[in-house]
């Protein structure tokens, strides 16, 4: 049957180009197309916009962002969103002393990017240079075709470490480094994606720090505004619970099949996470390299915990409100995400990879005690009385179904890579910040995946 044959009655729209997926890969491949005088609609299967962010302003009116919220100097390509949607930034809070508490419960007090003395922090920072050096070797654009893939790829982050990095402390402070950037264990992912990874953001600094680094600024109003102002701009061209169930691909165009009816167009970009990826019906199905691609990435595990004071009480005390924790406890990390009035105190914490789990099982109010009490450890008795408390456990969202990103599992890159990450599949595009050489994982990623597929169509039609 071709394909205006089987187009029927149901069809809701007819346009050139279709997104699936109004998350910023989305987003900002229709803003390209659009731009470009290209007739693009946005299929978004939930009510709103904006994938893995998600800001919401709670009862006591403070804005929280329960998904991605940090934009850094060198994440052009989202500062560029928001300024041209008007979306200010604010400096991440960072004054003041940090703490850590070790493995043996030990409370270190320190300023600046990391502390002076602790437990193998000599080695963990002179073996950063090294993981430098060899991210410096991966190929951007195919990490398959990187010198040493196979064997890079072959071998875990936690192999390498055993063997590469002697000292238990430092090892340890690699493993909450991964468990952080990451979401997931360090057995979880290879080296080649590890360095892969580091590479796409600049440097392991660049992803770790907060003072000109990932975590430079946060957005008034939240992460997901840009993304809302972009959607608004794009009027009803985006069309949310329109959720993609099957995709029809013949000589002459593709047909998607939503929720809402079907729609034809003659490209299709899907930007879907891999996993939410996975669940759509191809037909033809997809190639046998694609689809193993998709199938061997896996999200990561994250939830995230807002607990809002009356004020930033720790400020007055001299702490930034950042923590670093490297026992087994069920946070790993704690940041100030107060609004920038300060007119309340806001302390996000961070539930990581195995970690995730066994919290996520407890009953809401063991969770809760459970946070509680490690902020109260931090940052004394007050801490034990918020006037508010959330928690955004990302690996049970139906759509998203993890955070913060997908991971390919060891020996996926070297196998299915080169024909799986990214290159179009016949008139299916593929964009995500999984399939972005800068700034993979992130938001900047996410516009820039954007960006190529949309190019990749504009390219075939000039």
């Amino acid at each position: 049957m071709s394909y205006s044959e089987s187009v029927h009655a149901d069809v809701v729209a007819k346009v050139e180009v279709a997104i699936i997926g109004a998350g910023y890969a989305g987003l900002s491949a229709a803003l390209s197309l659009v731009d470009a005088g290209i007739e693009t609609i946005v299929l978004e299967g939930s009510d709103r916009v904006g994938g893995r962010t998600l800001s919401e302003v709670r009862p006591t009116g403070v804005v929280v962002d329960h998904g991605g919220q940090w934009v850094g100097p060198t994440q052009t390509r989202l500062l560029a969103l928001a300024n041209r949607f008007g979306v200010e930034t604010f400096p991440t809070y960072w004054a003041g002393d940090h703490l850590e508490i070790w493995a043996d419960s030990r409370v270190n007090r320190y300023r600046g990017a990391g502390p002076d003395e602790g437990d193998g922090l000599h080695e963990y920072e002179e073996h950063i240079t090294v993981l430098d050096a060899l991210a410096s070797t991966i190929d951007l654009q195919n990490p398959p075709a990187s010198p040493g893939a196979d064997l890079l790829d072959d071998e875990s982050v936690a192999s390498y470490l055993r063997r590469e990095v002697p000292n238990e402390g430092a090892r340890r402070r690699f493993a909450l480094a991964v468990e952080g950037v990451w979401a997931c264990e360090p057995g979880h992912v290879s080296m080649l994606h590890f360095l892969f990874y580091i590479a796409a953001a600049g440097s392991f600094d660049e992803l770790m720090e907060t003072d000109g680094c990932a975590q430079d600024s946060r957005f008034v109003g939240g992460a997901q505004a840009p993304a809302i102002a972009a959607a608004a701009y794009l009027g009803d061209r985006v069309r949310l619970g329109h959720r993609a169930d099957r995709v029809v691909v013949h000589d002459d165009g593709v047909l998607i099949e939503t929720t809402g009816g079907v729609v034809r167009a003659d490209r299709l970009i899907v930007t879907l996470p891999p996993q939410a990826a996975g669940a759509l019906r191809f037909d033809p199905p997809l190639p046998p390299a694609k689809a193993r691609f998709v199938d061997r990435s896996v999200m990561g595990d994250v939830a995230k915990v807002h607990v809002t004071y009356p004020e930033p009480f720790w400020r007055a005390e001299g702490l930034s409100g950042q923590a670093t924790i490297y026992d087994e406890r069920e946070t790993g990390v704690v940041f100030d995400n107060s609004p920038n009035d300060a007119s309340s105190g806001v302390l996000v914490a961070f539930v990581y990879g195995r970690r995730v789990d066994p919290w996520a099982t407890l009953d809401a109010d063991a969770r809760r005690a459970s946070i509680l009490a490690t902020l109260t450890e931090l940052f004394g008795a007050r801490a034990q009385e918020p006037i508010d408390y959330v928690e955004k456990i990302w690996s049970i969202d139906p759509w998203i179904r993890g955070a913060y990103a997908a991971n390919p599992t060891p020996g996926a890159w070297t196998a299915y890579g080169e024909k799986g990450w990214r290159r179009p599949t016949g008139r299916i595009h593929w964009a995500g910040s999984e399939t972005s050489s800068v700034w993979n994982g992130y938001i900047d990623g996410a516009i820039a995946s954007g960006q190529r597929a949309a190019q990749e169509i504009l390219d075939r039609r000039a």
